[in-house]
């Protein structure tokens, strides 16, 4: 029974993925969705998606959680670890345990930092169309046990997918366009992550929270992330309209917004 439901919910969620590759899809909300899918699907406690700028230098695009998220940036910022090798070779790293000596000598501030921050195990796969890699996903364990055969294949079908997604309706020969898409991505990234800073402060609340109200807000609407987000941080969007992640002082005006000014009415931002 328990195969059974979670074949229905792998097929579930290609089919949620085939769904949203349609023309100008919100890229940073299909990526997120993916690293929680992988935590949901395998047996792993988070995971992390990379991908590489128009230099060829990787950036951290997507993460089930914020801690996640951190180390990645770690990683990046040290240029090590198996992502950062990942990507570089095009193979995949698997069942890496971090408290070996393996782990240790290969990346010894990323394993240590790893370890701080509670991951016992890692693995990570290409996001590759072809021989072109774009990118990695990067998975955690709290604890050291192997994940099989057919989980590593699936992660590797969800990196596939990752990767069709980012390069739909492009070519190859296209590196100007597909640089965009990318640039685009990452550039809105940036905005995100302000903004969940944002409304964590002023929500009292964790980062995670605050994007997960963030999402289901934009989602519920048809709203792109990056627009919403844009909205906030140039203040003409009143974020007490959406509702906060649990008890608190609760979400006061946008950055910008002066006091009194209640913003658009939700029937303005629902018409959006």
């Amino acid at each position: 029974m328990i195969a059974m439901a979670r074949e229905r919910r792998l097929a579930e969620i290609f089919v949620e993925v085939a769904d949203s590759l349609v023309e100008d899809f919100d890229v940073i909300d299909l990526l997120h969705r993916l690293s929680t899918r992988c935590v949901e699907l395998l047996d792993v406690s988070a995971a992390g998606i990379l991908l590489a700028d128009s230099l060829g230098e990787l950036q951290i695009i997507a993460a089930s959680d914020e801690h996640t998220r951190l180390l990645e940036l770690f990683a990046l910022q040290h240029d090590q670890g198996p992502c950062v090798e990942c990507y570089s070779t095009g193979t995949a790293r698997t069942n890496i345990d971090l408290r070996h000596d393996e782990a240790t000598n290969a990346w010894p501030r990323f394993a240590v930092r790893a370890r701080e921050t509670g991951y016992a195990a890692t693995h990570a796969l290409p996001l590759r169309l072809r021989n072109r890699v774009v990118g990695a996903l990067n998975l955690f364990q709290t604890t050291p046990h192997r994940l099989g055969d057919d989980d590593i294949a699936l992660a590797q079908a969800l990196a596939d997918v990752a990767t069709i997604a980012i390069l739909q309706q492009r070519t190859l020969e296209q590196s100007h366009v597909e640089n965009s898409q990318l640039e685009t991505a990452l550039t809105s990234r940036i905005l995100i992550e302000q903004v969940k800073g944002v409304l964590a402060e002023r929500w009292n609340t964790s980062v995670d929270d605050a994007f997960t109200a963030f999402r289901a807000y934009a989602r519920a609407r048809h709203l792109r992330l990056t627009d919403l987000a844009t909205r906030i941080i140039a203040g003409d969007f009143d974020t007490r309209l959406i509702p906060g992640p649990g008890p608190g002082p609760g979400p006061g005006p946008g950055p910008g917004v002066p006091p009194g000014h209640g913003g658009p009415t939700p029937p303005e931002v629902a018409n959006n």
